[in-house]
């Protein structure tokens, strides 16, 4: 059910334990995760941004950057120096084999810099939000899974409008990635994000409800798209 509260279901306690409470955030390319990331951030959680975190890890002067040109070759290289993201991207989103050579050099360096930010963390409620939070492993360093989805056409859509790419480079990154559902089965929260902001407002505060440590706060609550904190008005005991 979307928007259903966290599950009880028999978990194993995430690896290294803190009082912060970790949801990990994920979902297929543009289904809306940073949006809801956005709606967490506004009801006081921490986020952290794993696709920030991978450019992090990425630059210049990283042993990761460093192993990347040695397996792709200096072609995705812009004239700074730098990684161009586009160029890797046209590579990896074309060969499985390319994309899966990728992660296993990006996934270990952006999950041990999620878990220092964790580790400082000091909000009750923290957020990691990525793509490949289950394929990187990273569910064990979370309390619960929340899975965004939306219908294929409105990825395509997003993709086209936002990221300036032709419906056919869409459609391939979209095709790179494991099927929706897939993730829906592993999750413990699913945002649909599907309709009006207005409605998946409501299902992030109704999940936000029901985790441990935090202030309510009432459904009838505008979501603030600046990202401002709600107003104690605007929270219930």
């Amino acid at each position: 059910m979307s928007g259903n509260p966290p599950s009880h279901r028999s978990r194993a306690p995430r690896a290294g334990r803190t009082s912060v409470y970790v949801i990990g955030l994920t979902g297929n390319i543009a289904t809306g995760k940073s949006t809801v990331a956005a709606m967490l951030a506004s009801l006081g959680a921490e986020v952290i941004d794993a696709d920030l975190l991978a450019h992090e890890v990425m630059r210049p002067d990283t042993v990761a950057s460093g192993r990347i040109v040695e397996r792709f070759g200096r072609g995705i290289l812009a004239p700074s120096g730098e990684i161009d993201r586009q160029a890797l991207g046209a590579i990896v989103f074309a060969d499985p084999a390319a994309l899966a050579d990728l992660e296993r050099i990006v996934h270990p360096a952006v999950v041990h810099e999620t878990l220092h930010r964790l580790a400082r963390s000091e909000r009750p409620v923290a957020v990691v939000e990525a793509i490949k939070l289950l394929e990187a492993n990273m569910r064990q360093h979370t309390d619960a899974v929340w899975v965004v989805t939306s219908p294929r056409r409105q990825q395509l859509e997003r993709m086209v409008r936002s990221r300036g790419l032709t419906p056919a480079q869409a459609a391939m990154r979209i095709d790179a990635q494991p099927p929706q559902a897939d993730k829906i089965a592993r999750a413990d929260v699913v945002i649909d994000n599907s309709r009006h902001l207005a409605v998946t407002w409501r299902q992030v505060v109704r999940a936000w409800n029901a985790l441990p440590g935090v202030r309510r706060v009432s459904v009838r609550a505008p979501w603030n798209p600046e990202g401002q904190p709600l107003t104690g008005e605007q929270q219930t005991p």
